[in-house]
C-alpha cells in the first residue's frame, strides 16, 4: 500500500488572511486590473539560488517561490504544504524512510525542457554536504544547510525520468521531510549540466565523479548569481506561474507570466521586485509599488494599509568564534551588557502586543520555539540571565578571557533603522563595561563578511537573514549552531550539540526532545555562540485596491501566493 499526503493549493487559503484595504475581486471587468504590481522587498536579491550561504540569508525566497516551484511551499501558518501542481508524493511502506516523488507529466521548464528527477538529484548533491575536497575536507557546494538532505542515503533515478525515490538512512526519519525538494530548492539541473560539460548531472553524482560534480559545483555556487543590468535569462527557466523577464537597477527585478506553465495562470501577467535599496518612498508616488515586506521600522507611504506582526524568525547576534571573540568568555561579556530586555521592549513588539507565543517577548531559545510546549522549560536553562545590562558581569566575563577591553564590529545589511537603533543601544549599554561597539552596517552587507573576518557579529535573523527567515519547523534555527552546516557563519563547533540538533531532527518522544534541547541549551548558553533577542517584527504593507496578499511569518514572506494578487483601480 502506498500512502498519499500532501493538500492542494487552495483559493481559500490564499482569502483567509488577506491584508491591506482591497476586497476580493468578484464581478469586477478586465479594464479596472492593473497589468504590473510592485513588490518591495526588505534585502538584495544578489542570485537565483536561494540554496547558498549568500542566497539563503537573502531575499531570493521572498523573491521566488512562484518562480522556483517545488513539491511543497511555505504557507501562511509557518507549515509545508503540498504543491500537487509539480506532482506527487507518497510514501512507501518499509523499514526506513522512503518516498517516491511523481514529477507531473506536463512539468516543464520556461525554456521548453522537461523538469525531471535530475533536478531532485542536483538539491539533494548539494546540499547532503558529502562532496568534498582538499586536506581539510571543505564541502564543494557552497550550500546554506544539510538538514534533511544528509539523511538521505540514495536517490534512485534514471536520467530524464519523471520519478525518483528517496530512500532515508536507517534510524534517519527526518521528521521535516515534507519540507524537502520544495519552492526555491529545486533549480535546473539541466543548465547546470550544460554549464560543467556533463550530458546529465544524475551519472557523475551518482558514480562519484569527483571532477565532474566540482565543475557542476562551481557552477551552482557562483553561475547563477544575479547583478543587475547584467542578467543572461537563458540562464534563469523557470517552473512556476511566473518567470525572470529583466533585473536592472531603473526597472527592478521583472517577473512575467510563464507561457509554459501547466498550472493555474497567475492573476496579474508581471511583478516587478524592488529589492533593498530601492526609493520606496519614489516608487509609491509614482505608483510603481503596491506592495511592501519588510521588517517593522521601515518607510510605509502614507496611502496604504499596513499589517504589524511577529515571524517566526529569531532577532539575534551571531558571534564569531575566532578573532577577538574567540573565547567564550568573550562572547558572554558581551551578553551580559546587552540589555535584551529593553531590546524587545523598545525594537521587538512594533504595532501590536501578543499575550504568550511568538513575539510575546525576549526568546530564550536557540533550539526551540516560543510557540511550542517544549518551549517554557528549554528556556528556564537561560534563568533569567543576559535579560538587562550587567556591567560587573560583564567585566568578570573579559577578565576570564584575559581581556581589559573589546571591540566589537556589528555588521547587518543597511540602512535598517531599527537595527542600528539596536546597535546603538547596545554600543550604550556595553560601554561602561570596556566593550565598544562598532556599527559595521553596510549596503552590500551579507553573512559571509563573518566567515571573511570583516565583522564580529552579525545582526540579523534566523540564519543570519537579512529579512524574513524561520517557519513552524525548527531545523533552520536548529541547524545554523551545527558544525557541519554553512549558515553557521560564525564557525561554531560543540560535537555534543551537533549531535543534539540530529536527533532532535529525527526524534519522536517528548520526553527524550526536552532532555536533549535543554542540555544543549545549557551548552549554548555557555558557549554563547549567539545571542537571541525576540521574534523579528514586521511589516506588510499594500496600496488601496490590492486584493490576495496574504501575511506570511516566514522565511517566504509575501510573496508565497504572488500569482493569486490582484491590483484593481
Amino acid at each position: 500500500m502506498i500512502v498519499r499526503v500532501g493538500v492542494s493549493r487552495t483559493v481559500a487559503a490564499v482569502v483567509a488572511a488577506t491584508v491591506g484595504a482591497g476586497v476580493l475581486v468578484g464581478c469586477s471587468s478586465s479594464e479596472d486590473q492593473v497589468p504590473s504590481i510592485g513588490y518591495a522587498v526588505d534585502n538584495t536579491v544578489p542570485t537565483y539560488n536561494a540554496q547558498t550561504v549568500a542566497g539563503a540569508a537573502s531575499g531570493a525566497k521572498q523573491a521566488f517561490p512562484r518562480v522556483q516551484t517545488g513539491f511543497s511551499y511555505l504557507g501562511p501558518e509557518g507549515e509545508s504544504l503540498s504543491d500537487n501542481d509539480v506532482g506527487g508524493v507518497a510514501v512507501v511502506p518499509g523499514d526506513v524512510l522512503t518516498v517516491a516523488y511523481t514529477i507531473a507529466p506536463q512539468a516543464t521548464y520556461s525554456d521548453g525542457v522537461p523538469m525531471t528527477c535530475d533536478d531532485l538529484v542536483l538539491t539533494w548533491a548539494a546540499n547532503n554536504g558529502r562532496f568534498v575536497a582538499g586536506s581539510d575536507n571543505q564541502p564543494l557546494f557552497d550550500s546554506a544547510s544539510s538538514a534533511g538532505y544528509a539523511d538521505i542515503d540514495r536517490i534512485d533515478c534514471v536520467s530524464g525520468s519523471k520519478d525518483a525515490t528517496v530512500t532515508f538512512r536507517s534510524g534517519r526519519a527526518y521528521e521535516g521531510w515534507r519540507s524537502l525538494f520544495g519552492a526555491t530548492d529545486l533549480l535546473p539541473s539541466h543548465v547546470a549540466a550544460k554549464a560543467a560539460r556533463v550530458p546529465n548531472v544524475v551519472d557523475p553524482i551518482l558514480s562519484g565523479d569527483l571532477d565532474a560534480v566540482r565543475r557542476i559545483a562551481d557552477f551552482w555556487n557562483t553561475g547563477w548569481n544575479l547583478t543587475p543590468g547584467a542578467v543572461d535569462v537563458s540562464l534563469l527557466p523557470s517552473n512556476g506561474p511566473y518567470r525572470v523577464d529583466s533585473y536592472t537597477a531603473d526597472g527592478g527585478l521583472v517577473l512575467v507570466a510563464n507561457d509554459k506553465w501547466w498550472g493555474i495562470p497567475p492573476e496579474t501577467g508581471q511583478v516587478v521586485i524592488w529589492p533593498k535599496g530601492s526609493d520606496v518612498s519614489a516608487h509609491a508616488d509614482a505608483g510603481d509599488l503596491d506592495v511592501i515586506d519588510q521588517g517593522a521600522g521601515g518607510t510605509v507611504p502614507d496611502a496604504f494599509g499596513a499589517t504589524e506582526f511577529p515571524s517566526h524568525g529569531v532577532e539575534q547576534l551571531t558571534f564569531a568564534t575566532s578573532g577577538s571573540l574567540a573565547s567564550s568568555a568573550a562572547r558572554r561579556a558581551v551578553a551580559q551588557c546587552t540589555a535584551r530586555e529593553a531590546l524587545f521592549d523598545r525594537y521587538g513588539h512594533q504595532g501590536y502586543d501578543r499575550a504568550s507565543g511568538i513575539g510575546a517577548g525576549v526568546v530564550d531559545s536557540r533550539l526551540v520555539q516560543p510557540n511550542t510546549l517544549l518551549y517554557g522549560p528549554v528556556a528556564g536553562t537561560a534563568n533569567g540571565r543576559y535579560r538587562q545590562a550587567d556591567t560587573a558581569a560583564a567585566q568578570t566575563a573579559l577578565k576570564d578571557a584575559d581581556l581589559d577591553a573589546l571591540t566589537v564590529r556589528i555588521g547587518y545589511l543597511a540602512p535598517d533603522p531599527r537595527r542600528a537603533g539596536i546597535v546603538s543601544d547596545i554600543a550604550a549599554a556595553c560601554a561602561p563595561a570596556g566593550i565598544t561597539i562598532v556599527d559595521a552596517g553596510a549596503e552590500d552587507f551579507g553573512p559571509e563578511a563573518l566567515r571573511a573576518g570583516s565583522v564580529d557579529a552579525v545582526l540579523g535573523s534566523t540564519g543570519s537573514a537579512s529579512g524574513p527567515a524561520g517557519a513552524v519547523s525548527d531545523e533552520a534555527a536548529r541547524y545554523s549552531v551545527h558544525s557541519a552546516v554553512g549558515s553557521n557563519v560564525g564557525r561554531y563547533s560543540n560535537g555534543r550539540v551537533d549531535d543534539i540538533v540530529d536527533q532532535l531532527a529525527v526524534e519522536t518522544s517528548d520526553a527524550t526532545s526536552l532532555a536533549i534541547a535543554t542540555e544543549g541549551e545549557n551548552i549554548l548558553w555557555n558557549d554563547m555562540p549567539s545571542l537571541p533577542l525576540f521574534n523579528q517584527p514586521r511589516t506588510l504593507a499594500v496600496a488601496d485596491g490590492m486584493s490576495n496578499v496574504v501575511v506570511n511569518p516566514t522565511t517566504a514572506g509575501a510573496g508565497w501566493n504572488m500569482d493569486r494578487w490582484i491590483l484593481l483601480r
